[in-house]
């Protein structure tokens, strides 16, 4: 029912649009003139917080005249080495050289340059060039070796200063046509000469200190005397391909020029003012050239926006790179803290009020509740945390975590107080469906509170920059399947309650889940809000089993079995709809969708892949969420064999209590096998899914009825629940 609707309303969006235009994505530019001259210039390791006015006053001007912004310079690792960027830059997919994910970066290959002769550079050869396509093809990507250096034209002149440069320029075979080993010998003929110049000025040291700051103000002189010569309707670009640090910051990057001036950063990639990524290098310069860009290949083009005063854009700048700093460093943290928390707030009530004498009983369910309640509305508190720009404080983390309590106990509050606490359902459904609207809402607007809260975006990490992301998409999922369950159940009690004719109560019912369903399946798939793959694979499913267990519907195995491709189909009508239609967005669905039809899908599909089984490895401790997500769906299905009491009293007393909790642990376990985040889905989730679970349980009225001993089970070809 669900993904037929909107399959049609898709469609007839698709019609409304004209969607016969596909093609012309593929060709699309930045709308300006062909650029006579492009020049790169790469600093490697350079960040907003090594440039000044004056310490670096060269590349301050560059900002002040152009525009600035963040990079993500994210190649096939979180750690990108300076060889690796300038191997994506030459490919403009991402690419590296052998090195090991954590440890210090290899040295540059080795450049051997020909003579030149009367000042014009010669040719040289990067002889290590054909072993790194080689290594590259082992990794699943698209490298269009040599696709940087067909910016330049059919005359094919372009000219590489510096080991860094010459890799970015150089051919599958490792010639480069045109060559300089210093920047000391950049000149005015030398730059007019060819229509792309790319410079390497080195790399800075990792460490803070006098050693940096002698090669930043020596990056700094020599970028002076090369913007002195720049032929005029350049336009440059200054950029930091990869670092030696770690953990990974975000780099600097800015361009002057036509139709750069005075403003900052940004792409349709990352759709964040003041970011864009590695990826996006290369088709801009294709872009500038007015060269055709390849079916297939990442990243966009930069565009620049207007701004207020350089001193407040870089701040700006140098706050996104603390947000992300104090991500990577409070992470792992958090959730350590939020598991222990949630795992003492309910032994400790448990120990606290043990025993079966009813009043004992009834202290313990309270503050179950309560616990359950409080502890679920951290993911929400955490997202609203971000209305503050704590980044820009002395001490953010402090900030963050502070402002995560406040709203915590905010959303708590409004949870546990409303007319709804005394429903079974109530607290817990009002924060899921807080949570579901604060999430929603933010990726249809752009993300904002999802970048760098701990259940949010990772741009470092996981490179993503809109919708939800791996960690955030399981709770949301848990989220909207008690939230459509509550607005449901709230519904048909009522009609129960006012004696309403059985089949108006439940289409009343039914209309209202179906439409928080919807929300929730329209924020977390429709390409312009981000698409997320996997979640729509898991959501949609469980939603309408859910919504068919409202309806009265039998829900047999072979019911079961065609449901559960349900959101497969709607991911592909969606993925469809975003290739044809570019006004939907750019999107990785729609990116998929190209690559399958183009025959470049294979690579994704492996990458996906490997990323899920991976997730398994991701810690000591991840390979103990399958267990517990196996040792949860036992309980739910056969609690007398746990004795499990309080499941089969609460399955009598509350009809929709069974699938609501059966559809909770299958949307993590869908979540799982369908999102390259892989464990990571249920292992985020069951922090939030358990208190909630416990929550549910503890506001059903409990009986001394000891008749329901077991829950939904399968007989035969049917699933049969408490629904009657």
């Amino acid at each position: 029912m669900l993904p037929g609707a909107l399959a049609v309303a898709a469609s007839l969006a698709a019609l409304l649009a004209g969607a016969g235009s596909a093609p012309a994505r593929a060709a699309t530019h930045a709308g300006t003139a062909v650029t006579p001259h492009v020049v790169i210039v790469g600093i490697s390791g350079l960040r907003w917080t090594d440039i000044s006015a004056s310490a670096t006053p060269a590349l301050w001007a560059v900002a002040r005249a152009g525009s600035p912004g963040s990079m993500v310079d994210y190649a096939v690792l979180p750690h990108t080495c300076p060889a690796d960027a300038w191997l994506t830059l030459n490919a403009g997919d991402r690419a590296q050289v052998p090195h090991a994910e954590k440890g210090p970066c290899p040295a540059l290959p080795a450049v051997t340059a020909g003579p030149g002769h009367a000042g014009v550079p010669g040719p040289a050869r990067v002889a290590a060039m054909p072993s790194l396509v080689s290594y590259n093809h082992t990794l699943s990507y698209s490298p269009r070796w040599g696709l940087l250096a067909s910016a330049a034209g059919k005359g094919n002149c372009a000219t590489a200063v510096g080991p860094g440069a010459a890799l970015a320029l150089a051919g599958a075979a490792g010639n480069v046509g045109s060559y300089l080993p210093a920047a000391s010998a950049v000149s005015r003929p030398v730059l007019a000469r060819c229509p792309l110049t790319v410079v390497d000025l080195g790399a800075l040291p990792g460490a803070p200190g006098a050693a940096r700051t002698a090669a930043l103000r020596h990056a700094d002189t020599e970028l002076g005397a090369i913007t002195a010569d720049l032929p005029a309707g350049t336009r440059l670009m200054v950029t930091s391909p990869g670092s030696t640090v770690t953990p990974p910051h975000l780099q600097a990057v800015m361009i002057s020029g036509p139709g750069y001036r005075s403003g900052v950063l940004g792409a349709p990639s990352t759709r964040q003012a003041g970011m864009v990524v590695l990826t996006d290098l290369t088709p801009t310069v294709l872009g500038w050239r007015g060269e055709p860009r390849p079916a297939g290949l990442p990243g966009s083009q930069i565009t620049s926006a207007g701004r207020g005063a350089l001193v407040s854009s870089v701040r700006g700048l140098v706050g996104q790179d603390t947000t992300y700093q104090v991500w990577t460093g409070t992470h792992t943290i958090f959730f350590w803290v939020y598991a222990l928390v949630d795992v003492a707030a309910f032994a400790g009530v448990g120990l606290l009020f043990w025993g079966g004498q009813p009043e004992r009983r009834r202290r313990r369910g309270t503050l179950w509740r309560i616990a359950g309640t409080v502890t679920g509305a951290v993911p929400a508190g955490s997202f609203l945390a971000n209305l503050v720009p704590w980044w820009l404080m002395s001490h953010p983390a402090i900030w963050q975590y502070g402002l995560t309590l406040g709203w915590t106990a905010v959303v708590s509050a409004v949870a546990l107080a409303g007319p709804w606490r005394r429903d079974p359902f109530g607290p817990p459904g009002a924060v899921a469906l807080m949570t579901v609207l604060v999430v929603g809402l933010d990726v249809m607007t752009g993300s904002r509170l999802e970048m760098g809260s701990p259940f949010g975006l990772s741009v470092l990490e996981a490179g993503r920059f809109y919708g939800i992301g791996g960690e955030a998409i399981g709770l949301y999922a848990v989220c909207g399947m008690i939230a459509v369950a509550w607005v449901g159940n709230t519904l048909l009690r009522r009609g129960a309650r006012d004696a309403a004719p059985p089949a108006r109560g439940r289409g009343r019912a039914l209309l209202a889940a179906s439409a928080v369903a919807v929300f929730v399946v329209i924020a977390c798939g429709w390409p312009q809000f981000g698409g997320k793959v996997g979640g729509t694979i898991a959501i949609v499913p469980c939603f309408l089993l859910l919504l068919m267990a409202m309806a009265g519907i039998r829900i047999t195995v072979r019911r079961v079995a065609l449901v559960l491709g349900s959101g497969v189909a709607l991911f592909a009508v969606f993925a469809l709809i975003n290739y044809l239609i570019p006004a939907t967005g750019q999107s990785d669905i729609g990116a998929f969708a190209g690559n399958l039809l183009h025959g470049h899908a294979g690579g994704l599909l492996t990458r996906k892949w490997t990323s899920m089984l991976g997730s398994l490895r991701v810690n000591t401790y991840s390979p103990v969420v399958p267990v517990v997500i196996i040792l949860a769906g036992l309980i739910l299905l056969r609690p007398s064999w746990f004795a499990v009491r309080a499941l089969p009293r609460g399955y009598a007393a509350e009809p929709l209590l069974a699938m609501t909790l059966a559809m909770i642990w299958l949307v993590c376990v869908l979540g799982w096998f369908a999102d390259d985040s892989g464990i990571i889905v249920p292992a985020t989730a069951l922090p939030l899914a358990l208190p909630l679970g416990f929550a549910l349980l503890a506001g059903v009225p409990l009986t001394d009825d000891e008749t329901a001993d077991h829950g939904p089970t399968v007989t035969g070809s049917s699933i049969v629940g408490r629904l009657g």
